[in-house]
């Protein structure tokens, strides 16, 4: 299955997500590819947009290699694969702290006049533009279901197999479009992929405060 855009793909989701129309879902992008499609997908299932703040913890010396991922509160999420690769202790420690600046400065600047909207209670809806080690996701949900959400929901246009086996058991549900046998990147399955600046997540956010 190949998307046209970012947009195509929020609108197949829609469709795979229809049942939670008028449930007021609150939808949460992982910024920030997701968070044009996050903004589609409340909008026509009369839900709420917010982001959900988490980031990739990079290889040493290739920072496109996720090794694993961090929440807000700095729990970590390790592949098995992260020591093979150069990840050690020092290394992952200094490498969290440096994503958690990150995500302090993209709250204050993202949502800087509220707080994040509380998902206790409510039908969770995490979006992506699609996983491939699946480690933010799994961060996503994980720091997402210590708040006690009804319904915790992944939602992806396209992931591989085997990602989704990991990512399945942190989700109520997982709602994936495609699962090709042969995948690299994330890109390869759009036919326009490109980059989503802090300046467009910033608008969109505004938009729908």
């Amino acid at each position: 299955m190949i998307f046209r855009d970012r947009e195509d793909a929020a609108n197949r989701l829609v469709e795979a997500l229809a049942q939670y129309r008028g449930q007021n879902p609150l939808v949460l992008a992982i910024p920030r590819g997701a968070v044009p499609m996050a903004k589609i997908i409340a909008a026509e299932l009369n839900g709420e947009l917010d982001v959900v703040l988490v980031r990739k913890l990079r290889a040493p010396g290739n920072p496109e290699f996720a090794i694993g991922s961090v929440d807000e509160t700095g729990w970590t999420y390790l592949g098995d694969y992260a020591g093979r690769v150069g990840g050690s202790a020092e290394y992952i420690e200094a490498e969290k702290e440096a994503q958690l600046k990150v995500m302090r400065e993209r709250r204050a600047s993202y949502t800087p006049i509220r707080t994040a909207h509380d998902p206790s209670g409510r039908i969770v809806i995490v979006v992506d533009d699609g996983l491939a080690t699946g480690s933010t996701m799994i961060a996503a949900l994980h720091s997402l279901r210590a708040k006690s959400p009804k319904k915790l929901i992944c939602a992806v246009p396209v992931a591989p197999q085997d990602t989704l086996a990991k990512v399945e058991p942190y989700a109520d549900e997982v709602v994936c479009l495609s699962a090709p046998a042969v995948f690299y990147a994330v890109g390869q399955f759009y036919q326009s992929f490109d980059q989503v600046s802090d300046e467009e997540v910033k608008k969109l956010l505004a938009a729908t405060a």
